[in-house]
């Protein structure tokens, strides 16, 4: 166990922090989305980082991909089911260094009710600054790949052209600014 005063706490900034997804749509373009009022905490072992972790959830109802009709379908029972399932949540289980300033975070995802072990690529934490009003802050960049239907959000339609409506592999991208409690 590492010492007490080796490990610090900080917050997520939801006003500061969001989530970005995209995935491929008729199998021509990426469409993108995000959430916002992310919450969580990290436990940051400065002596240790393999120490340290982190934990966090994203409100579901946030979904924003710029067209109502199509956020109103993701947060249907047909995809996110918000009402049943209203936050996406992560808690880390591993945190690996694997170069100067980059990490791999694996931890458990759950999506949708189910959960499954993933890994962010984690850039960052950024250089401890202090914000106007004294506050020290921190910043990281996260980034893994899924499939959907890994997380039972199987919902599809077959195209006349072939292929189908909704990738299965979704980029799931995150920029976080933390504050240290």
């Amino acid at each position: 166990m590492p010492p007490a005063d080796s490990i610090s706490t900080w917050n997520i900034d939801p006003a500061h922090s969001h989530a970005e997804f995209k995935v491929k749509h008729m199998m021509i373009s990426n469409v993108k989305g995000a959430f916002s009022g992310i919450t969580g905490q990290l436990k940051l072992d400065e002596a240790d980082t393999a120490g340290s972790s982190v934990a966090a959830s994203i409100p579901v109802a946030t979904l924003t991909t710029g067209d109502p009709q199509r956020d109103g379908h993701l947060k249907s029972p047909d995809f996110l089911d918000a009402e049943k399932f209203p936050a996406l949540t992560f808690k880390s289980l591993a945190v690996d260094r694997v170069e100067k300033g980059d990490f791999v975070v694996s931890g458990e995802l759950t999506i949708h009710g189910v959960t499954k072990t993933v890994s962010f690529n984690v850039e960052g934490p950024s250089a401890p600054g202090k914000d106007p009003w004294g506050n020290t802050r921190i910043g990281v960049s996260a980034t893994t790949k899924l499939n959907r239907k890994d997380f039972g959000l199987a919902w599809n339609t077959s195209l006349e052209t072939g292929g189908v409506l909704v990738g299965e592999e979704v980029t799931l991208t995150l920029e976080v600014q933390f504050v240290k409690a």
